[in-house]
């Protein structure tokens, strides 16, 4: 009985712990995005004034840690809404799962090339960019399959890949007096696209980032929100 009344205490303070330690947690740009947000949302509810709006976004930008950034939206109902669990994003694709021979090749040899746009993404694309510079911009891509792999190599070049914020990104390689850079970014839909970009850089750069405010949005919704939107107008004359 008193082994009980001693281990209790100790096992209620273990969320306690664990929450002191996510509160000590260096912030990234992400988390300062979505307080950012909820102050966007709860100035426009008139839930703060401009000047506190201000105020709030200036110390969002200074905080270090999710702690301090926490702060800034405890008074708000924002911050009480209980989030799902995060489910991470599915692992590389299994072997023979994304054929060897890739659907298409991006090539700069002292020249630059670029593929963005509207294009469909295929399951595996290979990037060279040798004494040149390749981009490869997934933003407004169709995703026809859930991985996408890059292969990317780079001799004095440069090769940048864009995503959208809603994929997931993943990054394996390295460089030799050169950079690899792939930023680790999980979606919170576990059946998003996710992006993984494999290479070598020698004496040049590789990198990989999600382009803030670009998310997946297939082209019919688009087109679905555009005649709703015409149909609306017309109905209101």
């Amino acid at each position: 009985m008193d082994l009980q009344k001693q281990t209790a205490p100790a096992a209620a303070t273990e969320p306690r712990v664990a929450e002191l330690r996510a509160s000590e947690l260096r912030a990234s740009d992400a988390d300062r995005d979505r307080i950012a947000d909820i102050l966007r949302d709860a100035l426009a509810e008139g839930r703060l004034t401009a000047d506190e709006h201000a105020e709030r976004v200036e110390g969002v930008l200074a905080a270090k840690t999710v702690g301090e950034l926490d702060v800034f939206i405890r008074d708000l109902p924002a911050a009480h809404v209980r989030r799902a669990p995060h489910i991470p994003a599915p692992g590389r694709p299994a072997a023979g799962a994304v054929p060897a021979e890739p659907d298409e090749n991006v090539v700069a040899v002292f020249s630059s090339a670029v593929r963005k746009g509207r294009w469909r993404a295929g399951r595996r694309i290979h990037a060279y960019a040798i004494f040149g510079s390749v981009e490869i911009d997934l933003t407004e891509a169709l995703f026809e399959y859930q991985h996408v792999v890059i292969r990317a190599i780079s001799v004095f070049g440069n090769v940048e890949v864009r995503v959208p914020e809603n994929v997931s990104l993943r990054g394996t390689g390295g460089g030799v007096l050169g950079n690899f850079e792939v930023d680790h970014l999980d979606a919170e839909d576990p059946e998003a696209p996710v992006v993984h970009v494999d290479g070598w850089a020698v004496l040049g750069n590789i990198e990989g980032r999600p382009k803030r405010g670009k998310v997946v949005a297939d082209i019919l919704d688009r087109v679905q929100r555009k005649v709703d939107k015409g149909l609306r107008k017309h109905l209101d004359r």
